[in-house]
């Protein structure tokens, strides 16, 4: 800490009043998988320290909203497993638009032997179905309307799927009928020749930033979908599950993150409720079979507890300004000020220092530093004194702090 004058040494007496009730948490047990994402338990008591003692209270003693997640996401190794897929079949349609598919296989990369597809569950899988097309059908290149031409035939599940991805996607993004995507087999308002949408991201990689809602994740073109809802700062979320059509058997689950709460599951899901206890939260979805998924309700409402600093700032994309330091109301300086930033999950942040001034204590620039935080992998980088620097997120939210 050379040259900052060390303070003076001082005593000073202790309140010995018992101290208020607070959650203990031991340390983690093992995890539940050997390789992959797994669960590990964690044993949560309710304790009060009084006069050097700690006692063991019951657990409506303490804050219900401050109670530690008794299960902890943890990872011991990655799994030596990986998708793998034949060849794209022949286009389904000799003339205009038809589709292709491919099989999928969980593949064993040392001993290249297909395996149980379980083993892959926890990895994203790429599309095995794409449109394609072989040029204009006859009748449609001497300029006759004929909508049922080059069409492939559809069985009534893929076509209850394509027209409930349809409707999620007309609903959360709110397109006029000129503007929406449509699905083989369907007649447009004005006629003629359409195209089969592979591309629309739909719901996924959205971010939802209305007072309440509903998301429709069902029949999503992607195995892995994942959304985000933001308010805010002092809002929280609460999220109901309306409707699912998990295959707990297969695999298939959805994550509810949040900067404070981190929870997953698959059974019993219609009609329990999810408390972000903070501003945002991110909702990942994994499905394995067409048309499964999860149709979500949230609401905003009043934070039952204050989580963050009056200096601290919210920031959702796609862009924004930061300036340091935020003058309080009562001209306090000691409090470290934070800014939050949340973009859509398909999106990334970058942040670059534009000016920085440290006025008459140039100096001494290596005494301030600025943090920025990648939450999607919890690293933080450091920043000293009057460095310019450019930043890039790995996911679609930071955290960057100033310091003095």
């Amino acid at each position: 800490c050379y040259p900052v004058p060390k303070p003076e040494s001082r005593m000073e007496i202790c309140n010995l009043s018992p101290c208020p009730p607070r959650w203990k948490v031991t340390p983690a047990g093992p995890c539940s998988s050997s390789c992959g994402l797994g669960l590990a338990v964690q044993l949560v008591t309710c304790v009060q320290i009084h006069q050097g003692k700690e006692m063991l209270l019951e657990e409506h003693l303490c804050p219900v909203a401050e109670k530690p997640l008794s299960s902890v996401p943890c990872v011991i190794r990655m799994c030596s497993y990986e998708w793998s897929f034949s060849e794209w079949t022949e286009c389904s349609a000799s003339c205009g638009n038809g589709i292709q598919t491919r099989q999928d296989f969980c593949l064993n990369p040392l001993t290249r032997r297909q395996v149980n597809p379980v083993f892959c569950r926890h990895f994203p899988k790429a599309i095995v179905v794409r449109g394609c097309s072989t040029g204009p059908c006859p009748e449609q290149a001497m300029g006759t309307e004929s909508h049922g031409a080059g069409l492939q035939t559809v069985t009534p599940a893929m076509l209850t799927t394509a027209t409930t991805a349809k409707e999620a996607r007309d609903k959360d993004l709110d397109l006029p009928p000129s503007t929406v995507p449509v699905v083989p087999g369907e007649q447009t308002e004005t006629g003629g020749v359409f195209l089969i949408c592979v591309c629309c991201a739909g719901v996924c990689g959205q971010l939802f930033l209305n007072a309440t809602g509903v998301i429709n994740m069902t029949g999503v073109e992607s195995s892995d979908c994942t959304v985000a809802i933001g308010r805010p700062l002092g809002e929280e979320i609460t999220l109901r599950v309306l409707e699912s059509s998990l295959n707990c058997s297969a695999g298939e689950i959805v994550l509810f993150s949040g900067r404070m709460m981190w929870r997953t599951g698959c059974r019993n899901l219609p009609l329990s409720l999810i408390n972000s206890r903070t501003n945002t939260l991110l909702v990942k979805q994994r499905v394995l079979l067409p048309g499964n998924g999860v149709i979500l309700q949230y609401n905003s409402r009043t934070a039952t507890k204050k989580y963050y600093q009056d200096c601290d700032k919210q920031l959702f994309g796609p862009q924004g300004e930061i300036v340091n330091p935020v003058q309080l109301p009562d001209q306090r300086q000691e409090v470290v000020c934070r800014t939050f930033i949340n973009v859509a999950p398909r999106h990334r942040i970058a942040i670059r220092a534009l000016n920085i001034d440290l006025g008459n204590e140039s100096n001494h620039t290596h005494f301030n530093y600025i943090l920025v935080r990648d939450v999607s992998t919890m690293k933080t980088m450091v920043f000293h004194g009057k460095q310019q620097f450019f930043w890039q997120s790995t996911g679609s939210q930071a955290e960057i702090e100033f310091h003095e």
